[in-house]
């Protein structure tokens, strides 16, 4: 979704327009869950939830556009991630569940591989430290600007970026990287 389309979306949810909302749902929520797998584990569908709930309630008295309303989710489902570790003691947990919102139904085959590459990478991911997970996942993967992220993560934009590389740098030399990045080489030579 281009960024002005959801900023159509944005402006219309927020005069209520329900189609709307679902728009933004639509187009964000499988973002939002990845990014709270790496940060609360098993527990990101319920943390999603209220997430959105949040945001329901608090999009009326939003002001910005696309960018900023991507950086107010995120920091939303960070600050919602964290009280809900708090709230039940725990730490992050591992987890084996998949994450994906679709509208069509594709071959099951690449379905069940893409599913398979998404949480492996998730999981890998979540097992930098912390600081890093979160900086890669929503610098990287989700593809926020280094401002935002600050703001999502309460860091100074230069403390994002040494957190961003020094997680690239880990996954780059995690065996199960290297070993996966060797068998798909190995797989396209045998195809050549």
């Amino acid at each position: 979704m281009t960024d002005d389309e959801l900023g159509g979306a944005l402006a219309a949810a927020r005069d209520g327009d329900e189609t709307a909302f679902a728009v933004l749902w639509s187009a964000l929520h499988p973002a939002v869950l990845r990014y709270l797998r790496v940060v609360v584990g098993d527990l990101a569908e319920d943390v999603a939830s209220e997430t959105w709930l949040q945001v329901a309630r608090g999009l009326r008295r939003f002001s910005g556009g696309p960018g900023e309303f991507r950086g107010w989710l995120f920091r939303v489902a960070r600050h919602r991630g964290v009280d809900h570790l708090r709230r039940a003691g725990r730490r992050r947990e591992d987890s084996a569940g998949t994450i994906e919102a679709r509208g069509h139904a594709p071959d099951a085959a690449l379905q069940t591989e893409e599913r398979f590459s998404t949480s492996w990478a998730l999981d890998v991911i979540a097992g930098l430290p912390r600081d890093q997970a979160e900086a890669v996942m929503l610098r990287v993967v989700i593809g926020l600007d280094v401002a935002t992220t600050a703001e999502v993560l309460g860091k100074r934009p230069g403390a994002v970026r040494i957190a961003t590389m020094r997680g690239l740098r880990r996954l780059a030399i995690h065996p199960d990287v290297r070993a996966r990045n060797e068998a798909k080489a190995t797989f396209v030579a045998e195809e050549v």
